[in-house]
């Protein structure tokens, strides 16, 4: 493996992953209060962007980054738009176990 790709790699795996806590916290937690609206949207729109890019370029990383990107994403921003009884809804159904407490 090429050093490009090692890095590139590395970047898409800190791109994926990075989302991954702040979205499983939210479903803990219930709480998003302290999340943005609107850098989310950007954000959103963003990746959105990137991967209508890579799908016209046929780049299959860049699709299967900013894929899962902008699924965990647009989640956050779902769940920071959802009312609170709604936000209950979606969280007990992804952890059933949870009962809205940190942990």
């Amino acid at each position: 493996m090429d050093l490009v790709t090692i890095i590139g790699s590395l970047a898409a795996l800190c791109s994926t992953t990075s989302f991954a806590p702040q979205a499983w916290r939210i479903v803990k937690t219930r709480d998003t209060s302290a999340i943005s609206s609107r850098m989310y949207m950007i954000t959103v729109v963003g990746f959105a962007l990137w991967l209508v890019y890579g799908v016209m370029k046929t780049e299959w990383p860049l699709i299967a980054t900013n894929s899962i990107c902008l699924a965990l994403s647009a989640f956050i921003l779902v769940m920071k738009l959802l009312p609170q009884r709604k936000k209950e809804e979606v969280a007990s159904t992804l952890d059933p176990t949870s009962e809205g407490q940190a942990h």
